[in-house]
């Protein structure tokens, strides 16, 4: 089963924002997809 996802609401700085949007186009990805993938290996590395 496909987990669910929630909405929420965050502030980024606008230097960190436009720099994750740029990357998100460059692996054409949604900005909301881009941020979970980023945060998703980013959890991984500080597990282990």
């Amino acid at each position: 089963m496909k987990p669910l996802k929630e909405k929420i609401s965050i502030t980024l700085d606008s230097d960190i924002l436009d720099e994750v949007r740029k990357k998100a186009d460059e692996d054409e990805r949604s900005l909301s997809q881009f941020i979970n993938l980023i945060l998703k290996q980013y959890l991984i590395t500080i597990k282990n």
